[in-house]
């Protein structure tokens, strides 16, 4: 996914939003405040972003605490694209501040009240009789115990669909985030231990900083000392942490999108030592005593930066071999997107050489924006190839429903997914062949984008619950607000 978006601000408002909290805060005794630009932050004990509202609205997520109201986005995971219109303001998720817990990210926006889209309009091609059996899958809801909660309410906006795949992220911001902060995978553990059958699946940072711009050259620098295990401790105590959480069958999608150049982690710098550093990571972890770890070597969809197949780190390493694949570039087919070089054909065609099962952690819309025929096309090759899990990006723009604005797409999606178990029954119908919709003319647009995940550069202030309670959520200030006005 495409770098985390930063909206400007201007010099009155981070003015504005300064006297607010000064208020805020001599109402409520003691705190303290770091620089300006006020950044809304929901409450503990886990991070809780928001999204853009719809028309229609789903229940809202039960969660321990006062009701924080929505405020009026992005992944560290996505620079938000253009297609769809995002959020103005980024909701921070509330993990307290120590140095043992992960600085926020500012992440895309995911309501409160999760918005069902509008059900107007009709898909532009018919509609295929849902199957009664799928491959595990889920939904990237939320990284914090929103998205917990919303898993039960989009289960239920799918007339009962069995979601057993949890999909979270790790803070890339700094080392001891990396390694599981405390508190920050409880909620997750939980849901997790619920069922037997569910399946956590857990995104880990293969360096820290990881979308700070770093150069080629240090990048270089930094995989080779990872290769030489200087960083081996990190990964040692993250798998520790998920033993003793009793979560120790997690699915750990290491270093995604290596092909690209939105991460740290990423391997075009130097290849050979970035898959000596994924081996030495990967044998760390199965070290620790209890551990049942499955590896994801999960690259973005076609050739990007580097060809995938350059950094695969060998068979003995990777348990599943993943894909993140959106609807982009603009104008791309999804034809193309299947035969492209490095694209989905080439992924299940090496996936097969190496007797590995397939996966898809992240997908959805993008630049073709609301294209029903990409969502049921994507459907219909999953049930074809049967990956072990698949993860819808599910905010916007490539979301079916926390965002209102893919009503076709999102018909297609919730008549194809509603009601599926994992129980046996009538295989999938391949869909009807439909006309592809006129694309746009084709853009200079990047083809990758980023996972919605955790950054730094705010202080989150101590107000009181009190004084929280009615400003909706904590306030985080943020030490680099000069930099974004025009």
């Amino acid at each position: 996914m495409a770098p985390q978006q930063r909206r400007a601000r201007s010099r009155r408002l981070a003015v504005v939003a300064a006297a607010v909290a000064a208020s805020a805060v001599l109402a409520s005794g003691p705190g303290f405040a770091a620089g300006a630009g006020v950044v809304r932050v929901a409450d503990p004990p886990a991070p809780t972003p928001t999204v853009p509202t719809a028309a229609a609205t789903l229940p809202a997520p039960a969660e321990p605490g006062p009701v924080v109201p929505v405020p009026g986005a992005t992944p560290a995971a996505p620079v938000t694209p253009e297609v769809p219109v995002t959020p103005e303001t980024p909701v921070i998720p509330g993990v307290p501040v120590t140095s043992e817990t992960p600085v926020i990210p500012q992440t895309p926006v995911v309501p409160e009240t999760p918005v069902a889209p509008a059900e107007t309009g009709t898909p532009s091609a018919p509609v295929v009789p849902p199957a009664k059996s799928a491959p595990a899958f889920g939904a990237y809801l939320d990284y914090g115990a929103r998205g917990v909660a919303r898993i039960a309410q989009l289960s239920e906006w799918l007339e009962g669909a069995e979601l057993r795949v949890g999909h979270t992220y790790l803070p890339g911001d700094l080392w001891h985030n990396i390694e599981g902060p405390p508190g920050f995978l409880d909620v997750w553990a939980d849901w997790r231990l619920e069922k037997d059958d569910r399946m956590l699946v857990l995104n880990v940072p293969m360096m820290e900083r990881n979308e700070e711009g770093v150069s080629d050259e240090e990048v270089r620098g930094l995989l080779r000392q990872g290769a030489a295990g200087e960083f081996d401790h990190h990964f040692r105590a993250l798998a520790e942490r998920l033993v003793a959480l009793k979560v120790p069958d997690t699915v750990i999608v290491l270093g995604w999108e290596m092909n690209g150049i939105t991460y740290t982690h990423r391997c075009g710098p130097d290849p050979e030592a970035w898959k000596k550093y994924w081996n030495r990571i990967v044998s760390t972890m199965r070290s620790v005593p209890g551990q049942k770890f499955r590896f994801d070597f999960t690259p973005t969809r076609g050739k990007d930066a580097v060809p995938w197949t350059e950094c695969y780190p060998g068979d003995d390493t990777v348990d599943i071999l993943g894909m993140d694949s959106y609807d982009q570039p603009t104008g791309l087919s999804f034809d193309e997107q299947v035969k492209e070089p490095y694209g989905l054909q080439a992924h299940v065609d090496f996936a097969k050489s190496h007797g590995k099962p397939i996966s898809y952690p992240e997908w959805g819309l993008f630049r073709n924006g609301d294209n029903a025929e990409y969502m049921r096309r994507m459907l219909a090759w999953m049930d074809e190839h049967k990956p072990l899990y698949n993860t819808v990006t599910d905010y916007c723009p490539h979301g079916v429903w926390q965002c209102g604005q893919n009503p076709q797409a999102s018909a297609v999606y919730r008549s194809l997914m509603s009601g599926r178990t994992d129980e046996p029954g009538t295989p999938p119908t391949s869909p009807a062949p439909s006309v592809e919709p006129s694309p746009p003319a084709p853009s200079t647009d990047p083809t990758t984008e980023p996972p919605v995940q955790p950054t730094a550069n705010c202080t989150p202030m101590d107000l009181g619950d009190w004084v929280e309670y009615w400003i909706g959520g904590k306030l985080c200030f943020r030490l680099d607000w000069w930099s974004d006005d025009e």
